[in-house]
């Protein structure tokens, strides 16, 4: 009788320990960083200016997220453009591979780069709202990726360029269908440091 009790005792013991295991997992939703910022230690430290302790800048911008936490419209890539040097790239469905005009756009910021020597960038990855959020935090992470590897093909060191992915979460269009989702599928540059010329 006393190996009858055990079994069921041990199998709800076994069962509560997976369920709060389960229970403390890290949302899926939380961006998921591919590198360190460079330069940093990994965490940001910084206030909701887009600023990070410990770096002297003349020039920072604010990502995509911290625009949303303080309640802004992520604007559209007409409006961001105006107001930086680095362009956004733009991806085929479900695809992180980099088209010719892709590739152009990469090499223009790839000089923009080289003429600022101690500029430093983030790499946003973002996707359309198709797919679940897991696969889509991966997606921009892959294209993140890609974008990083290939400015490093042109000569921009890996320490001046860090990659995060945001997934479907901090989209540009909120409408439905492919005109909108297009403009979602990008990676966004972030300029997180740009220090005196030299």
């Amino acid at each position: 009788m006393g190996k009858q009790l055990i079994s069921p005792l041990n199998s709800l013991i076994l069962a509560s320990f997976v369920f709060l295991m389960g229970c403390s997992l890290t949302p899926a939703s939380k961006p998921v960083a591919s590198s360190q910022r460079p330069g940093g230690t990994g965490q940001d430290q910084g206030s909701s200016t887009g600023m990070r302790s410990g770096q002297v800048t003349e020039t920072a911008q604010s990502s995509s997220l911290e625009a949303f936490r303080r309640g802004q419209e992520i604007p559209s890539a007409s409006r961001r453009s105006a107001g930086s040097p680095l362009k956004d790239i733009y991806f085929d469905f479900d695809r992180y591979s980099l088209q010719p005009e892709a590739r152009q756009t990469l090499k223009a910021n790839a000089s923009w780069l080289k003429t600022n020597p101690s500029g430093r960038i983030e790499i946003e990855g973002h996707a359309d709202e198709r797919g679940t959020n897991e696969y889509n935090l991966a997606l921009g992470a892959r294209r993140a990726q890609t974008i990083k590897d290939y400015l490093s093909t042109l000569g921009i060191t890996s320490d001046r360029l860090s990659t995060i992915s945001y997934g479907e979460e901090l989209p540009v269009c909120k409408g439905p269908g492919e005109s909108c989702w297009q403009k979602n599928r990008r990676a966004h540059f972030v300029i997180i440091s740009l220090g005196p010329s030299s």
